[in-house]
């Protein structure tokens, strides 16, 4: 197993965590707002893609290690191996954020159902936000056709799954985001099936899409 893509792996889940978790205690505290919290998530995942992409494919998500498992990019061994490393980087980012500003605030930074929201409602918002990321990772990474500027796509994707999906699901779009802040800030609930069958389902709907149907046929493609 490739030690150095596990280590990146974890490095950005980590990152996204902790940043996003930091993010939503300042907007509770008035120093940012929902806009706020979506460019953090946004612009740590951007970052850690251009910095690990070479690494690791830069998964950083379950859901998107999904895809790729489904989709023949990786093997079933490297598959568990990377859901290992990036459920490690959530827990170790909630662990070091409730240390920082407390556990209560890692409750707060952990996704979950808006004041409004019913639970089909917050499902079809992570499958359908968790699809379009998938989508614009393939489109941008795996496509060899549009390469280039992979981090800002995802990054921006991330941001309006957030502005969005925030006020109704959380907009997790990522069990990894999900498992660490909720396991450390006793955040699990009945409900916490939502952030791991939407984003799962979402991306594999959109890996399958793209790459049976988009793909297809295309020999300049990856």
């Amino acid at each position: 197993m490739n030690t150095k893509a596990l280590i990146a792996e974890f490095m950005g889940v980590f990152a996204l965590c902790f940043v996003g978790i930091f993010a939503i205690a300042n907007a509770g505290g008035g120093a940012t707002d929902l806009t706020g919290v979506a460019f953090a998530h946004g612009l740590a995942i951007a970052v850690m893609i251009a910095a690990f992409a070479a690494v690791s494919g830069a998964h950083f998500n379950p859901a998107v290690s999904l895809a790729m498992l489904i989709t023949k990019r990786i093997d079933a061994k490297g598959f568990v191996g990377y859901i290992i490393a990036q459920i490690l980087g959530g827990v170790v980012a909630a662990v070091l954020a409730g240390a920082a500003i407390g556990t209560d605030a890692v409750k707060n930074g952990t996704p979950a159902l808006g004041a409004t929201a019913t639970t089909t409602g917050a499902l079809i918002a992570e499958i359908v936000c968790t699809f379009f990321l998938v989508i614009v990772i393939f489109g941008s990474a795996v496509d060899k056709r549009n390469s280039g500027s992979a981090p800002l796509y995802i990054g921006l994707v991330i941001v309006a799954g957030i502005l969005a999906a925030g006020p109704i699901s959380g907009a997790a779009l990522n069990p990894a985001r999900y498992i660490g802040p909720a396991l450390i800030g006793g955040a699990f609930g009945l409900d916490a099936w939502i952030w791991f069958v939407g984003p799962l389902l979402g991306g594999a709907i959109a890996g399958l899409l793209y790459d049976g149907v988009i793909l297809k046929n295309e020999p300049e493609a990856a």
